[in-house]
């Protein structure tokens, strides 16, 4: 059988869990300017899936990527860290 070692990993800050089951994560990250190497602070929001609806806003979470849950879910919630 084959492995699911592939999954891409990120860890944000969940911002909105008005959805049941749902949560909308923000994921902070840096990238060096093309021309000028200075590190540019960029941020994306992607919305997971909460089995057991244990998030509450600014918690720290982990989250995998996943099969596509519903028209914008495509991510899991594995962790709480904070």
């Amino acid at each position: 059988m084959m492995q699911r070692n592939h999954r891409k990993e990120l860890v944000g800050v969940v911002t909105s869990n008005t959805g049941s089951k749902s949560v909308k994560v923000t994921v902070d990250y840096k990238i060096p300017h093309p021309l000028y190497g200075k590190e540019i602070k960029r941020k994306t929001t992607v919305h997971a899936h909460d089995a057991e609806n244990a998030c509450e806003i600014g918690n720290k979470v982990r989250i995998v990527s996943t099969r596509p849950m519903s028209k914008l879910k495509r991510w899991r919630i594995v962790d709480v860290l904070k």
